[in-house]
This record gives C-alpha cells, structure tokens and sequence, in this order.
C-alpha cells in the first residue's frame, strides 16, 4: 500500500492507529485534500481563541487585575506594557522549540494535537484565576501553545498536496489567511465587550476563547484520519538540517527574510502601534458615529476578507496574463505597497504636526495599501517556504519565516528606544519624520530585493515527489 506505512504485527494500539494513516499525500489526487476543511476550521477557532485574548490583556492587566485576598492590584501602564511585550516576544521565539519538536520527534500531527492542549490549559488558567499568579502560568502555557503550534500548521497544509493538487496549494493558503482574519475580526470585537460587560467580566471574557481553543483542537482531532501525517525525521531531520543542501536552503530563504522582517517592522506598527496613536490624535467622529482608536485596526482583518478573494480571483489572474508572477515578483510588489501606505501616514502626521485634526478617515488608504502588501507578501511568502524547504525541514523554516517578526519587532523597538540619544546628536524621528524615515528604509529595502532576488536560485520540495529543480529560478525578473 503506498504511501501508507504498514508494519505488521505492531506491538501496541498506539503504533496500530498510526499505522492507518497515510504518511503521503495522493499523487493522482486533482481535488483539494479531505483534510482541508478540518485545518482551516481549526485555525479560525484557534486565531479567535488568541486575538480575543490579546485584545483584552494589556486592559485586563491594568483595570481588572486582582491579589490574592480579593482585592484590585492593577499594574501601571508601563509594567502592563513591558509584560504584554514580553508575552508577544515569547510567542514568536516559541516556533523554533515546535519545529525541532515536530521535524525532529513528533511529527506534526501529534506536536500540534499535544501543544494544543497545553494552549487549552493556558486559557483555563487565565479564565479561572484573575491574579498575577493565573495571569502569567496563563501567558506561559499560550506562549508555548501559540507559539509551539505556529511553524507546523501552515507546513501541515503544504504536507496535504501531491503532484497532482499542487496547483491548489496558493488558493488554500489563501482561504487558511482568510480564516486567521475572520477569527481574529470577530474575537477583537466580541471579547472586549465580555470584559466591559459588569454581568460577565474577566473571567467570562477569557473563557470565550478558551472555549474556542478547545473547539479548534477537537476540530483539528476529527480530521487525524483525513490528515497526511509526513513521519518525523529523527536523525534523519537532524542530518538534514546540517547537511550542505539544509543550510544553502536556510541560507538562501534567510536573504529573503531580511526583507520580509523590513515588512514586519512596519506592519506592526499598524496594529495597535504608532497607527493607532496617531488615530488617538484625529477627528474619531465616523458618520456620525464615535469610535476608539484601538477599534481602527480591525480595517485590516476585515480588509483582508475582501482583498483575498479579489487578488485570488481578479487581480492576480489579470497580471499574470501579461507579467507571470513568481512568488518572488508577488513579494516584491507587496513591499513597494508597504512604503506607499506609509506615505499615506506620512502625510497625516503632517497635518497633525502642524495643528490641524484630520479625519480619521485618511488612515482608511493607508489600510487599504498595507492590506494588499501583506496580502502579497505574507500569504505569498507562506507558500514561498514552504515550497522551497527540504521535507525533513518543513516546520523549521517554517520558524524561520516567523522569526523574521520577532526580528522586525525588534528593529522598531530599537529605533524607538534610539529617539532620545538620535535627538541629543540632531537626528530627529518624531512625528512625521518617524513615517518619512520607514518609508524610505521601506522603499530602499524594495529596491535592494529586486536587485537580490534576481540572483535566487531555488528548489521545489513537494511531499512524495522526488527533488525537481525549478525550470526557471525563482526570481522577480524570471
């Protein structure tokens, strides 16, 4: 039976179950892989489970925390901050432990499932216990949940295609974002009003997510018997990952990366950062209607909705009649997209800058631009990584790719703690020349990648198939 694995005589009913599960993907199969729908319906409820509870956390940490006697013991804003930072830092550090766990020993199936379950217990924590004692044994447990399960969900979707499906694969990374977007649009609108609620409240607001987070893992549970389970590489992974080919592919995907952390490093800014600062300084007066400016950013999931489908179906289709996009092209566009949105802001702020009070309506383009690029190079370079790393390695490029947030996080915190001494020698980032300044590192960092990525030379590693080199490089210019 190919593409099974069929030991006989197996010892114990654990290896027997393993044992009827398909270890590679069908070759002949035309149609999407039977498993799909079970990963996309996990990852909504597991994306819900996490914004909702992120959404909450910093006003949780600082309006509704208590001591152990009862009694409020709120943090300031600077420790909540710290301490919310620290958390999101640890969510992106976390996927190199998943990887090495899943390419390494477990497999991804059970890495997930387990890991699952851990992030469960996290949730639990935090829903029952609203001291510092169930705040962070809560936060640890999600960070290692979250952060464990990230790199092998989005391999496992790539592990579900053959030959003979690969063509699909770009749409249902798509339709895999499109769920991240949804969980997380309804979760951050939802979970704050739990927590405001005085007839629900804290524990209330973070048991919804938890509910969710167990629905995701029973959800994920019920598709294990349509799942391809691609078998950890054991030494296998670890020879692979040190062999010659292993570190050229880490060395040529980390080239790429550098350019996808400049993305990052302004992306985030847009999502409860400097964004939504300066909408705390525009007219929040929409039609009528008074909004805050947290609730700003949720344009980007809803946006996100929208556009995936229209680039998906109209846009791409469009282009690559007369300008075929290799993934490569698809990022590249997506960056010079980034600097624009950030001209958008740029632009704002010297309004703001100059005493004027906007319309917090001007941020909607700036969404708009930044949207279509992560559409372009995020979702795109999910598929990027996947493709180009060796079957043992899956999972762990996969953390590389994240950790490439982490990585422009960092830049932008650097550069804000930077202001003050950049000030004292006459170089000054604040208001408008904070944007100026990240739209040029943007825009000088999208020149450069065309540049480079005229000379990646890349390889296609597709489950079940044997090592086929790309008939053209992977390239913007190819």
């Amino acid at each position: 039976m190919s593409g099974f694995v069929s030991r006989p005589g197996a010892k114990v009913a654990a290896t027997l179950s393993r044992e009827k599960y398909r270890t590679l993907p069908d070759q002949h199969l035309t149609t999407m892989p039977p498993g799909v729908p079970n990963i996309i319906g996990n990852e909504a409820a597991e994306r819900f489970s996490f914004y909702g509870m992120r959404a909450i956390l910093i006003i949780f940490m600082t309006t509704y925390l208590m001591n152990a006697a009862g009694q409020r013991a709120v943090m300031g804003e600077d420790e909540a901050s710290g301490w919310f930072h620290q958390f999101v830092s640890a969510v992106y550090w976390m996927p190199v432990f998943g990887a090495l766990l899943s390419d390494g020993i477990l497999g991804k199936y059970r890495t997930i499932f387990y890991i699952s379950i851990v992030y469960c217990l996290g949730h639990l924590s935090l829903a029952l216990n609203d001291t510092r004692v169930g705040l962070f044994l809560g936060l640890s447990l999600i960070a290692i949940g979250a952060g464990g399960i990230k790199p092998c969900v989005s391999a496992n979707v790539g592990d579900q295609f053959g030959q003979g499906n690969r063509h699909l694969m770009s749409k249902v990374f798509g339709w895999f974002y499109l769920s991240i977007n949804l969980g997380s649009t309804f979760s951050t609108w939802l979970c704050p009003l739990l927590l405001n609620d005085p007839r629900f409240g804290p524990h209330y607001a973070f048991a919804l997510p938890g509910d969710f987070m167990f629905i995701a893992t029973v959800v994920f549970w019920l598709g294990r018997k349509k799942f391809v389970h691609i078998p950890a590489g054991g030494f296998g992974f670890v020879r692979e990952f040190f062999s010659k080919e292993g570190l050229l592919v880490l060395f040529r995907l980390s080239l790429v990366y550098i350019f996808v952390a400049v993305f990052w490093a302004l992306w985030d800014q847009s999502s409860g950062g400097e964004w939504t600062l300066q909408a705390a300084k525009l007219n929040l007066n929409v039609f009528g209607f008074h909004v805050y400016p947290e609730q700003v950013q949720i344009l980007n999931p809803i946006l996100i909705l929208i556009l995936v489908p229209i680039f998906n179906y109209g846009i791409y289709p469009v282009i690559d009649r007369f300008f075929p996009l290799t993934p490569l092209r698809k990022i590249g566009m997506g960056l010079f997209l980034t600097a624009a949105s950030f001209v958008v802001l740029w632009w704002i702020q010297l309004q703001v800058d100059a005493g004027r009070t906007p319309s917090v309506l001007w941020q909607t383009p700036g969404y708009i631009l930044l949207t279509a690029a992560e559409v372009m190079v995020s979702i795109t370079g999910l598929e990027f990584s996947y493709t180009q790393a060796p079957r043992k390695m899956k999972s762990a490029v996969m953390a590389l790719w994240l950790f490439a947030v982490s990585v422009g996080n960092q830049v932008t915190s650097a550069i804000d703690f930077a202001k003050p001494k950049l000030k004292g020698i006459g170089i000054n980032l604040e208001g408008a020349n904070h944007y100026a300044f990240f739209t040029l590192f943007m825009l000088v960092a999208s020149v450069i990648f065309v540049v480079a990525a005229q000379f990646y030379r890349g390889k296609t590693y597709i489950q079940g198939v044997d090592e086929e080199e790309l008939a053209t490089a992977e390239t913007v210019s190819s």
